[in-house]
Order: C-alpha cells, then sequence, then structure tokens
C-alpha cells in the first residue's frame, strides 16, 4: 500500500505542476468585475467578486495552503491584497504595489500562500487606484485545527458583517476629486454587507434595501466585523444586546462585554452575542459614524434588522446610541485600552499565544512615524510620514534587487520627523533582521487614523494623547497587550508598538484611511537576511509578473477564460483526491 500511495504522490506533483506538501490546499477562481448597484437607491458602478458586492467568503484553516485565481475584468490594473495574513517569508504574495507589478486588464494572476500558524477575521481588498472606494472586498476566516480548542463554547452559528462608509460616487471620480486638490468630505450613507440602511425614520429615502439577519432565540452567535471603508470610524451596536469580544485580527482577547464597539478603518473584531431578548420585535443593527460631529453626521449611519424566528413585529423607535461620548476622547480611548491579550488560550498553535515575552525583549530601534494634514507639494495635494510622501517604484523592491535594478527605490526613510519642506520620494525602511523594533504612530493630523504594517502582528503597548516621548515607555503594557495588524490613533495623539522582525521581505507600513494612503501616507520596511540560504525567504513565484525596469521580460498571456477555470478546478479535484489517498494511506 506504502507503494501505491507513493506512486500516485508522484503521479500528483506531476500532473498538478504544484510541489507536495502535506498541508491541504483550498482553491478560488475570483473574477473581479464592475457591476451596477444601488447600495443607497442610486444607480452606480461597483466592483463585484464573482459578480458578488460584497465578494465571496475566503474560508481556510491554520497552516493550509491558499490558491486564489484573480481574474481582472476591470478597465485597469488590479491588486489584491489581504491585510494581516503575514505571508510568511512570501512577500512576493502579498498584493501591493512594493511588492507585486499589477494584473493588467483581461489578464489573471494565481495567488498561493499559506496561512501558516495563523486563525482570526480578516479581509481581503484592491489596493490600487483607490479602488476599495468601489468594492472588491470581501471576508476571510481562518478557522483553528480540530486539535486546537477555541477558548468558549462552539456557537450556535456565525454572521458575518462588513461595514463601510460609502459614496455615491465611484472610486474613478472620488480619485478625481482628490486629484483636483480637494477632500472629499462628508460620505453619502454607510453599507452593512453592500446594503443600505433599514427606514427607521423619514430621513431614509424610500425603496432601499436592506439587509434583515435571522436568528433562533436563546442561541449564541459568533459576530465577525470588518470595517472596510474609506476613512470613518464606525460605532457597531445591537440594540439590546451585549457585545463579547473574544478575537481581533487573529488573536484571542480576554473576554469583556460591550454595549457598543468602536471600529475603525481596516479593523476585525469577533465577538460573541446571545439572543437573550424577548421577541415583541425586531432588533436595530447599527453602524454609525464616529468622531465627527455626530449632529451633522446623522444621515451616515448603516441600519440593518435582527429578526428573531419568534419574532412578533418589526422594530420601531429611535436607534439606540453609543454610551461612550466622544466629545471625552479620553473616556473614548479607554475602550481599545481595553483589549487585552487572552495569555492562557492557544491560538494557532498548542502553545499559548500570550507565552511570548515581549516586555523582557531589549528594543534595538525605534521609528517614530509622524503624520500631518495633507499638504501641496509640486503643486498636488499630498499626504506625508515624516515629511516624506511615498511615490510607488516602477518595479517591485526584491523583483528590482533579484534582477539588480538600481535606483528602483532608497534605503534611507528618517527614523524620526525633521524640520524640512515636505517632498515626494521613494524612501523606505532599511529595517534589521532579527531586531525588535519600537514604532510610535503620531497622530498630528485632524482626523482619527488608522496604521497597519503588513507581514506582521504588532503588539499594542501604549496610547495617550499629546506627543510621545521616552518616558511613556513607563506607561506601556508589557504583559498582556493585544497583537494584531492594524490599530487607530487618534487626533492629536500616539500610539505605540512593538515588532520582532523574524519575517524577511519587503512589507508595508501604511495608513488605512484611504484618502491619506492615496496621497502617499505610507512606506515600506525592507527585511533581508544577511545569510539567506532558501529558509528565510521563498524565490519569487514561477508566475511572477513583470514591470518598469523589468517588463522586457513578461510574456504575453494566451488562454481562454474556459481554459483557466478548467485548469483551476482540476488542480482543486487532485487536490480533494490527494486528500483522501493521504487519509486511506
Amino acid at each position: 500500500m506504502a507503494a501505491t500511495c507513493s506512486v500516485f504522490l508522484l503521479c500528483f506533483a506531476l500532473l498538478s505542476g504544484v510541489s507536495f506538501a502535506a498541508d491541504p490546499f483550498v482553491s478560488y477562481d475570483f473574477r473581479v468585475s464592475y457591476i451596477t448597484a444601488s447600495p443607497l437607491g442610486v444607480p452606480q458602478q461597483v466592483i463585484a467578486v464573482n459578480g458578488q458586492f460584497p465578494g465571496p467568503l475566503l474560508n481556510a484553516t491554520t497552516n493550509y495552503n491558499v490558491v486564489v485565481n484573480v481574474f481582472n475584468h476591470l478597465d485597469e490594473p488590479l491588486l489584491l491584497t489581504w491585510p494581516g495574513i503575514q505571508m510568511r517569508r512570501n512577500s512576493w504574495q502579498d498584493g501591493v504595489l512594493g511588492t507585486n507589478c499589477p494584473i493588467p486588464p483581461r489578464w489573471n494572476f494565481t495567488y498561493q500562500f499559506q496561512v501558516k500558524d495563523q486563525i482570526g477575521s480578516f479581509f481581503y481588498s484592491p489596493s490600487l487606484n483607490f479602488q476599495r472606494a468601489s468594492g472588491g472586498f470581501g471576508p476571510i476566516v481562518i478557522n483553528n485545527r480540530d486539535i486546537i480548542p477555541i477558548p468558549f463554547p462552539q456557537p450556535d452559528g456565525e454572521l458575518i458583517f462588513i461595514i463601510g462608509d460609502w459614496y455615491t460616487q465611484d472610486h474613478k471620480a472620488l480619485r478625481r476629486i482628490l486629484d483636483s486638490g480637494k477632500e472629499l468630505g462628508m460620505p453619502d450613507g454607510v453599507l452593512i454587507n453592500g446594503k443600505g440602511p433599514y427606514k427607521y425614520n423619514s430621513s431614509v429615502p424610500d425603496g432601499i434595501d436592506y439587509l434583515t439577519f435571522h436568528v433562533e432565540p436563546g442561541k449564541t452567535y459568533r459576530i465577525r466585523v470588518h470595517n472596510v471603508g474609506i476613512s470613518t470610524s464606525l460605532n457597531f451596536r445591537i440594540q439590546n444586546h451585549n457585545l463579547l469580544l473574544v478575537e481581533t485580527e487573529g488573536h484571542y482577547t480576554s473576554q469583556a462585554n460591550f454595549t457598543d464597539f468602536d471600529v475603525h478603518v481596516g479593523q476585525s473584531y469577533s465577538f460573541l452575542v446571545t439572543m437573550d431578548q424577548n421577541a415583541t420585535s425586531d432588533y436595530y443593527i447599527v453602524a454609525s459614524a464616529r468622531f465627527v460631529n455626530e449632529t451633522v453626521w446623522q444621515r451616515v449611519t448603516g441600519v440593518a434588522i435582527l429578526h428573531y424566528s419568534n419574532s412578533k413585529g418589526p422594530v420601531s423607535g429611535p436607534l439606540p446610541v453609543p454610551k461612550t461620548d466622544v466629545s471625552s476622547p479620553w473616556s473614548a480611548m479607554n475602550q481599545p485600552k481595553a483589549i487585552r491579550q487572552n495569555t492562557s488560550a492557544s491560538g494557532a498553535r498548542p502553545n499559548p499565544q500570550g507565552s511570548f515575552h515581549y516586555g523582557q525583549i531589549n528594543i534595538t530601534n525605534t521609528y517614530i512615524l509622524r503624520s500631518l494634514p495633507p499638504t501641496t507639494i509640486n503643486g498636488a495635494l499630498r499626504a506625508t510620514l515624516n515629511g516624506i510622501s511615498f511615490v510607488n517604484p516602477s518595479t517591485p523592491v526584491r523583483l528590482a534587487d533579484r534582477n539588480k535594478v538600481n535606483g528602483a527605490y532608497k534605503l534611507d526613510f528618517p527614523d524620526r520627523p525633521f524640520n524640512r519642506p515636505p517632498r515626494l520620494d521613494t524612501s523606505m525602511i532599511n529595517a534589521t533582521y532579527k531586531g525588535f523594533i519600537q514604532v510610535i504612530f503620531q497622530n498630528n493630523d485632524t482626523k482619527i487614523q488608522s496604521f497597519h504594517v503588513d507581514g506582521y502582528s504588532f503588539f499594542v503597548v501604549g496610547m495617550d494623547f499629546g506627543i510621545w516621548s521616552e518616558d511613556k515607555k513607563g506607561s506601556y503594557n508589557n504583559y498582556d497587550a493585544i497583537s494584531r495588524s492594524t490599530v487607530e490613533v487618534y487626533p492629536g495623539g500616539w500610539t505605540a508598538v512593538l515588532i520582532s522582525l523574524d519575517n524577511v521581505g519587503v512589507w508595508n507600513i501604511r495608513v488605512e484611511n484611504l484618502d491619506r494612503w492615496y496621497l502617499g501616507e505610507e512606506t515600506y520596511m525592507r527585511i533581508t537576511n544577511p545569510e539567506e540560504d532558501g529558509k528565510t525567504e521563498m524565490d519569487p513565484p514561477d508566475n511572477v509578473l513583470y514591470c518598469g525596469a523589468l517588463k522586457n521580460l513578461q510574456k504575453e498571456q494566451h488562454h481562454s477564460a474556459a481554459t483557466s477555470i478548467l485548469n483551476g478546478h482540476l488542480k482543486l479535484m487532485l487536490m480533494v483526491l490527494l486528500a483522501s489517498v493521504m487519509a486511506f494511506c
């Protein structure tokens, strides 16, 4: 039998064109195209994945290999990125311009990566050309392996909420506004899973399609909430129901009850919600604008309906209001400060996820990244970090390194802000492999911002208002700080994070607020192992795309869509067959 299995595995490797690995595969075809939708009652062009807006769920399990064949049916280049998926040793799959050439219109590209030692709630979205403002996003769930218990009773079901601010103009029109030197102004509404608000009062137009979630009384559901919006922090709440926080971006939290919760741009959370109310009527689900003039922004509110199976009637009356008062920002900051790591829970591996004693490690470098309100540079409106507005390289960084392209970028990004005129530059951080760095996000802009680091989770050890200084370290949480990949930074405040640089590659550091990101508020860390022997960084994939100085290396794609689909399904069938044979062996 062993010989038979060996022969089959060899045949599988030859037929599939992929190297054999013990961990299972999941495979998806993503067709990214325009469709017409009217989420706020106004017909507009949105970006769909497989005809769905938002896109379909990408569902995997710890250590699975994920294959996503992306077909670009847009009229402009496309990249999909996977915030929070760490792409261990494999920044070639990260899906941002510093690491990947874009997928041209009418082309396809297959991403392949492993969700190594990860669990939790994430999302995917376009990273180019302000496209996320028109859609193209969808949820990612990475499940625990069966042998690793979750730190709470198995829920009776799951509900996914994709929330975000929304404009009735498409991403191209919004791009033109920013390119003209203007701010976008107030959004037209907030969507929940691509749908507009329930008509909770006369301010909501008639005929808007809203969402109803059907639940069973007495049951407990895991609720995953993702803010995929452009720039608005949103307060999420379910009328009369408690939200028990249990996970954020791949790490279990110390469990705490909230009546409402602020979800900032780019963030993901999991809550347990028990359907323990009477069923005299349905209940409101609300996502409303936060840290703005809420009286003026009242119309920017997403409203869905929670419907018990034994509900006796529709919901009515005013929307529930948040408990915390944003006019007292110190009070509002208490909520993120209350998010702590569950240090007794297993994560993706059987050892406790909180067992990493980060507070006892010496900091090797400190980077203070200061954001300011957008300013004019060379006649155009731009946003900056440390006075530098990032210009994406025409040749992705590691591709330039491998092919000895000189001058593609600079490794001179300043580790702190200087008093000098802002400038455009392709300037990156020359980070040290196996360093343990402190990054201070100093927000001197007028809006609350979210900052994200690709390739890593970081420990959120402190946040406060004012200007960060060395003596602030005395207030750090050096024991059970939450580890995550996207963190809010209040206007006029700072947030401190610690990162262990053990993932070789080129990794984007950016503001998730799409308007600021589009205007240049980002940079990259380049992390190389001087003793690289093939074990700390993967080679470029065989299907790598070439552009910029290397565009002459790119071959034209010649295939039919039907052939691509057949190949994708054939590979998936082979993978399923392989799993069956492995179980038999």
